[in-house]
């Protein structure tokens, strides 16, 4: 996949050509079978909560790369974005809790994602970390978005499908910023070369998931 750039700020004007454009843009091997709504479904209260502590996750990975490189102030700006960001949308998805009378449940373990901290890369240079945490934090966003499109297009909750429509969107944006970011700072790393070999990795695992209540699941 050759890394293009993209407007970081995608409008909600352009949503339809993104959402017809998502598959493309993310690259990704492999889509969610629609079937895993029905799933979902069944238990809205687990996807909320799982969802939830996702955004925690992701705004919690944006600090981390904050206090790791402080001194590169663009980065620290955008992460800073993203932090903030993902920490609404947390706030958003505990709102939707309440209103249906529901309860933030506990933390809950990811297995999708380690399964792709076992593939990050743990040697070379402190540049050569940051530009790994990059690409380990697009695949993530990539998989995220494509899971908010599945859901905004078959799941039954008219309110539920708009607001996934919207995260889709905005995961689309950081799964962008990721990957600038990490074509930005390679120095030792072919961003591209290693990009498609996340994304082979990716979809070797990912057959695995997609049974489960969880958005990684």
């Amino acid at each position: 996949m050759v890394i293009q750039s993209f407007n970081l700020k995608i409008e909600h004007k352009k949503s339809n050509f993104v959402t017809l454009n998502i598959q493309f843009m993310l690259g990704l091997k492999l889509a969610t079978d629609p079937r895993w709504v029905n799933i979902v479904e069944s238990n809205i209260e687990e996807i909320l909560t799982d969802h939830a502590w996702c955004e925690q996750k992701a705004a919690s990975n944006a600090i981390y790369i904050i206090v790791n490189n402080s001194e590169k102030e663009e980065l620290v700006t955008e992460m800073t974005r993203i932090a903030l960001e993902e920490m609404e949308h947390f706030q958003m998805v505990h709102n939707i809790i309440k209103e249906k009378g529901l309860v933030l449940g506990r933390e809950r373990k990811d297995n999708y994602v380690n399964d792709l901290v076992k593939f990050a890369k743990k040697d070379g240079s402190r540049n050569d970390a940051l530009v790994e945490r990059l690409l380990f934090a697009a695949m993530i966003e990539a998989r995220s978005c494509e899971r908010f499109k599945v859901l905004s297009e078959n799941i039954q909750d008219p309110k539920l499908a708009q607001f996934y429509r919207d995260l889709m969107i905005s995961e689309a944006g950081h799964y962008t910023t990721f990957l600038a970011f990490a074509k930005q700072y390679q120095e030792n790393i072919n961003v591209d070369k290693r990009w498609k070999e996340w994304i082979e990795y990716e979809s070797a695992i990912i057959g695995n998931y997609g049974k489960q209540e969880t958005v990684h699941g």
